[in-house]
């Protein structure tokens, strides 16, 4: 596969009397690639009808005849002030029943259908201008579907779309009453048009009418992203991307990638750890010039199967950020680093944001390969080394991994729905168990919750996903490797209901989860020989032999042939625990790495990554702080 490089550019930004010396720098460093335009409807129709597209037309030959390849996104994520007077009720509502207006980005509703006819429209414009342009080679759907909360909105006109959607999902008001367990609390209705969104009640809403919502509030991002990619694909043979963000789970990601291309996501390593890995004071002082060591892998691999194996870095950090709670500067190093791990992923390309840093407005703190004088930043000399690297390296050869890791985001949102315990969630849980594979020295695979066929996986562990149909259940009882489920691994039914039988229900499995209980963080319960249960734990019944237990004898984790339960959510020793055992079940070796330390498998290789800010050893030498290693596997 080969590895390229690219940069995120804003032409509208610059005088343009300076547009060939970026091109030509950006050539220089080696970049192939330039996404531009994903934020320019204003300066591409200043008013209503008014196209300007001139302007584009001489970027996109600028850049093109560079050399460069232009990714061209559509301006759908910032609607230009005059949107707002022509539709003053396409703002989403946020769940305390606020607008949220214009003077930022992102500012729509996704039920909007007047908003969603403009979309159609300037798309349908970018389309049969470029469509057939030589210098466009891929296109970007709007921007970062779910950054600022923007997903779930509370208007008038979701509430209408969300009734038409039970409508259509239910068929009958009786149904879908039974189904929510209406009959509790007096909450029944007798028509469709009587259904409110579940926000603003007294206390906590339904849950199965929250899923339902959550459901239903995926699917309008389905519905958006699907009329931009049948306009553009109508029109052009190039691929269509779009750009996801970490730890946005508010829509699944996998079903807007059925109609994309390329799965991308905007790695912000340093930003994340801070905002969005959830770690430890400890942890976050530890790696707050590298970030997290698992964070960026684990997106690597979510949107690896998202793409269905065709997936970019979009955007990558080059500095430091503006958004987070601190913006610290990368470890000398990390850039590469960071752009190394994402090709030994699978990555075809990885764009730094931005070429050049902004001197105004919302990101002039956000640093990027230039500064605003146009004097080089840091991260300009590593990405030229990178792209002097991938010229002459080896092309990486992707390869099956030997674990898979089920990733569910409608288990997600019922986690997110019903937790039973402050800072319980399921991207938590997942995550800790990645964690766990990757401290092992494992490369994992990561799938969709509708995989029947687990041919050449050894390991396959699926925790926490709220609802297991029989199906998956069925395939998973057959596949031809150890198998961990849990903790609530099939705990609702597919309305969010407690199904009986109990959970788990899995074939050929003697457990049974018979109470639960969330637990405070400073009452952890010690595993004997090491280990504790953290959050959560549940009681386990039947007559499957233990695996793991509490110093009181109960039992934690249960096995019946080569399938486990876990009835708890447990520390890193204790998954490190049934990590080691599952693996020497599966005849899967496993790494001691340092802390800090990770590898990638690739068909060839086996790279090795330091995350740390000291040398680590290794079995081929000292490794330094950000270091990378390449090794033929054996």
């Amino acid at each position: 596969m080969k590895r390229t490089l690219g940069c995120c550019y804003y032409p509208e930004h610059w005088d343009e009397a300076v547009w060939a010396d970026d091109a030509r720098r950006m050539a220089e460093t080696g970049l192939t690639w330039v996404r531009i335009g994903e934020f320019a409807w204003s300066r591409l129709e200043p008013a209503p009808g008014d196209l300007r597209f001139d302007w584009l037309d001489r970027a996109i030959d600028t850049l093109g005849r560079a050399g460069l390849k232009v990714v061209l996104g559509t301006p759908t994520a910032t609607p230009p002030r005059w949107m707002i007077d022509r539709h003053p009720d396409m703002l989403a509502v946020d769940r305390d029943g606020r607008p949220r207006r214009f003077g930022s980005r992102r500012h729509y509703s996704f039920s909007h259908n007047g908003y969603l006819d403009e979309c159609r429209r300037i798309v349908t414009l970018l389309a049969d201008r470029y469509g057939r342009n030589p210098h466009v080679a891929a296109w970007q759907t709007d921007n970062e579907y779910g950054c600022h909360d923007t997903i779930l909105s509370y208007s008038e006109i979701d509430r209408a779309a969300f009734q038409d959607w039970c409508a259509q999902r239910y068929q009958s008001i009786d149904a879908l009453n039974r189904a929510w367990g209406n009959v509790f609390w007096s909450m029944e209705y007798s028509g469709f048009d009587q259904i409110d969104l579940p926000n603003l009640t007294v206390t906590e809403a339904n849950p199965g009418h929250w899923l339902a919502f959550r459901r239903f509030a995926s699917d309008q991002v389905g519905r958006f992203n699907r009329v931009q990619v049948d306009v553009i694909r109508a029109r052009s043979d190039a691929p269509i991307a779009h750009n996801y963000m970490g730890r946005i789970t508010d829509f699944d990601h996998f079903k807007v990638g059925d109609d994309l291309d390329i799965a991308s996501w905007d790695s912000y390593p340093l930003g994340f750890l801070e905002d969005r890995v959830g770690a430890d004071a400890a942890h976050q002082r530890a790696f707050a010039r590298q970030g997290d060591p698992d964070f960026q892998a684990f997106h690597h691999d979510l949107y690896r199967a998202v793409g269905k194996g065709r997936w970019w870095v979009m955007e990558q950090q080059p500095g430091p950020v503006n958004w987070a709670p601190v913006n610290p500067a990368p470890l000398p190093g990390m850039v590469r680093l960071w752009s190394w791990e994402a090709f030994a992923h699978g990555a075809e390309a990885v764009c730094y944001f931005r070429w050049r840093q902004a001197p105004f407005a919302q990101e002039q703190m956000h640093s990027g390969l230039l500064r605003p004088d146009s004097e080089a930043a840091p991260a300009l000399a590593e990405a030229a080394q990178v792209a002097q690297e991938i010229a002459t390296a080896p092309r990486v050869a992707p390869v099956q991994a030997p674990v898979a890791l089920i990733f569910d985001y409608d288990a997600d949102w019922a986690w997110t729905i019903q937790p039973h315990g402050a800072g319980l969630s399921y991207f938590g849980l997942v995550f800790d168990w990645y964690r766990a594979l990757r401290r092992a020295g494992l490369s994992v695979d990561i799938l969709r919750p509708e995989t029947r066929d687990f041919t050449g996986y050894r390991l396959v562990l699926v925790p926490g996903m709220m609802h297991m149909p029989d199906d998956l259940k069925t395939a998973l009882a057959n596949a031809d490797a150890e198998i961990l489920i849990g903790p609530r691994s099939a705990a609702r039914d597919v309305e969010m209901a407690i199904p009986v039988p109990l959970p788990p229900a899995f074939p050929g499995l003697a457990v049974t989860v018979s109470r639960v209980e969330s637990l405070r963080a400073d009452c952890p319960l010690p595993i004997q020989g090491g280990g504790a249960v953290i959050g959560y734990r549940e009681d386990l019944e039947g007559s499957a032999g233990a695996v793991l237990t509490l110093q009181d004898g109960s039992a934690i984790a249960r096995r019946s042939g080569r399938v486990t339960y876990l009835g708890a959510w447990c520390d890193d020793p204790g998954h490190d625990r049934l990590v080691a055992d599952l693996c020497a079940r599966a005849g899967i070796e496993t790494l001691a790495l340092p802390e800090g330390v990770r590898v990638r498998d690739t068909a060839n290789e086996r790279f090795w990554f330091n995350h740390t800010a000291q040398t680590v050893d290794t079995p081929f030498g000292p490794l330094p702080p950000a270091g990378i290693l390449r090794r033929p596997r054996a």
